[in-house]
């Protein structure tokens, strides 16, 4: 058996939380239900280098045991870090566009931080890409994130490089598990028809055609984050999606079950065991 643990959105400053005592008891949670794999589908912190320090130390804590890898969210993406950088670099633990071969497995987990294109807003039929993209640069945290493609085209970059990590996955005759960090579902975003701020925010959540690829691909399991709504797991076809967001817990926006982080992270944190060869 090999068991794996996700996890995503632990937003570590925005919930101003002491990140020593947090890792470490983070660390004893993953010893002590013998995780082997912890993947964390992004948003650490507002910060690239900040949550790479995190995966480096938490690895370090954890020793040979488990082994942590991670994906970047858009709240990571906001400094510390380029857009080649975040395509190309090569960081302990980060998998965007890369893949691990479980050992004593055919399961393999493919890694990729994922985008948006704006068609989660269909339902907003009087409004433009270019509106979109306005209400992005005046509302939303991604505004300080650059890029040299736009939003749409961004995310047909994604698509392409997960169909190709697909493409080696199914020659290699390989179950997957994709971690990425955007929402790959429409029947994962609440209807909330009256809130304005919500119909133009759902724009910047993902992408259906990332659900539709991964479906295609009969992928088993799909861990992503970003939405902070606590679902459980869904399977639709041969597809298991789980979106294991802890999300914030402030006086202004409180979206846990629990009084504190730790708890809320115990809550959250998804134990899945899967079989060896």
């Amino acid at each position: 058996m090999i068991r794996i643990a996700f996890s995503s959105d632990n937003h570590f400053d925005v919930n101003r939380v002491d990140v020593a005592t947090m890792l470490a008891a983070q660390a004893d949670y993953l010893l002590r239900q013998q995780v082997q794999w912890y993947l964390i589908a992004g948003d650490l912190f507002n910060d690239f280098q900040r949550s790479q320090q995190f995966v480096v130390d938490l690895q370090a804590k954890l020793g040979t045991q488990t082994h942590v890898l991670w994906v970047a969210g858009n709240h990571d993406m906001v400094h510390g870090i380029s857009f080649d950088e975040l395509e190309t670099g090569h960081f302990a633990g980060y998998l965007h566009n890369q893949y691990v071969d479980l050992p004593n497995s055919d399961w393999r987990v493919i890694g990729n931080n994922g985008w948006y294109d704006y068609q989660f807003a269909a339902a907003v039929p009087d409004k433009t890409l270019a509106d979109f993209k306005t209400w992005k640069q005046a509302y939303w945290i991604d505004r300080a994130i650059q890029q040299p493609l736009s939003d749409p085209e961004r995310s047909d970059l994604v698509l392409k490089q997960v169909q190709t990590q697909l493409k080696l996955a199914q020659v290699a005759k390989k179950r997957v598990i994709l971690m990425t960090h955007f929402v790959p579902r429409a029947d994962y975003l609440p209807n909330l028809p009256t809130n304005r701020f919500w119909k133009m925010a759902q724009a910047l959540m993902g992408t259906p055609r990332l659900g539709q690829l991964v479906e295609q691909y009969q992928v088993e399991h799909v861990l992503f984050g970003h939405l902070h709504l606590h679902p459980a797991p869904k399977v639709v076809g041969a597809t298991t999606y789980y979106d294991q967001a802890v999300g914030y817990g402030l006086k202004r926006i409180n979206e846990w079950q629990a009084s504190d982080f730790i708890s809320e992270w115990y809550r959250d944190t998804f134990l899945l065991n899967l079989p060896e060869k």
